[in-house]
């Protein structure tokens, strides 16, 4: 199926003006407002490899274009896994050849592959390389660990979601900016059956403080649009009190998760930040192999849902308030098999369809 459209991308470089993309059988055309930033004429390729002939480049945002078009590319239906242009000039491929995005391909021509292009954080988190902080080993409460780095900003991730036409965004909780919308959903009787976490306002004010101040968690808000609708606590594995329960990685991170409002259930948005965090999470620092979760044992749609985005089921276990399920997703597995974007994607999500 060839897609028509007019696609809105990368909307954390311009949150004001985003930057668009045009693309057919034939064309990719990077807009700024009305403006043609990049035009590449497509040539008809066979298998999943795709290729372009750059004619036209304006001047200033070349490299916020390229990359641009290079998201339109790999959300292509049927999606290809490597794309190759050439008449890029050298001063704005030199960068992303030296970040290993690239891959030179003869005197004229560059490369690029999916799985390197969805593990390249800048896209998405604004980072501007693959670059991570140097590895301190330290102590805490008798377990050593590399120390780990201050979240920074208040936005970790961006990304526009085609099949939803909507942004979605990763924000660090703000203990005043979020607490009514936190405090609400952990009142709500399907969170607190599972968290357990019912309070008070002040007493919500104290438990996302305490996120804040731990060094091994960040405290997450996930907005459609703007839009608050769950909440996500990340942390590293190391530290956590999941790591006496399996052979633990230094780098591994963990993952507890709450949809707070339920017009933001169902199939087509639990596609998007599902596959969005973990895609932030393995951004976040390129050393992390897997990411493990571990839902109770009897929260059956949370491990469905867990089973079809990738995850495997590696045992149970008890925790001392609870049994759980002890999942995981290797990072080969989800970039390898493109579970950042479900299959069908490019299609319109059917309308009132939930899980």
């Amino acid at each position: 199926m060839n897609i028509h459209c007019d696609l809105p991308v990368l909307a954390s470089l311009y949150p004001d003006r985003q930057l668009r993309v045009r693309h057919d059988p034939h064309e990719l055309v990077v807009l700024l407002d009305a403006r043609v930033q990049l035009r590449i004429a497509l040539h008809p390729t066979t298998g999943q490899t795709l290729s372009g002939q750059v004619s036209h480049l304006e001047p200033g945002l070349e490299q916020h274009a390229l990359l641009a078009a290079l998201e339109a590319a790999f959300t292509r239906a049927p999606l290809p896994i490597r794309i190759t242009l050439t008449r890029l000039p050298p001063t704005t491929t030199a960068a992303l050849i030296a970040d290993g995005l690239l891959r030179q391909a003869g005197h004229e021509g560059v490369t690029c592959d999916a799985e390197a292009f969805w593990q390249y954080p800048r896209p998405w988190s604004g980072k501007a390389s693959f670059g991570v902080a140097p590895q301190q080993f330290v102590l805490s409460e008798g377990k050593r660990h590399p120390l780990r780095p201050v979240a920074s900003g208040d936005v970790l991730y961006s990304r526009h979601i085609p099949w939803l036409g909507q942004t979605l965004t990763f924000q660090q909780a703000d203990p005043e900016r979020d607490l009514p919308a936190f405090n609400r959903w952990m009142n709500s009787p399907r969170v607190a059956h599972f968290w357990e976490e019912q309070g008070s306002l002040e007493q919500h004010r104290a438990y996302l403080q305490k996120q804040l101040d731990d060094p091994h968690t960040v405290p997450v808000i996930g907005r459609f649009d703007g839009q608050a609708f769950g909440y996500f606590e990340v942390y590293w594995a190391r530290e956590d009190r999941i790591s006496p329960f399996y052979d633990v990685d230094d780098y591994d991170r963990g993952l507890h998760l709450l949809v707070g409002e339920e017009a933001f259930r169902g199939k087509a948005f639990y596609t998007a930040w599902c596959s969005s965090i973990c895609h932030y999470l393995f951004l976040d620092d390129p050393r992390t192999q897997r990411i493990v979760c571990e839902p109770r044992h009897d929260n059956q749609r949370q491990i469905a849902n867990f089973d079809r985005s990738g995850f495997a089921k590696v045992k149970h276990f008890d925790f001392p308030h609870k049994r759980a399920l002890l999942v995981m997703l290797s990072r080969e597995r989800f970039f390898s098999e493109r579970l950042y974007q479900p299959l069908d994607s490019v299609k319109p999500p059917k309308e009132g369809f939930k899980v």
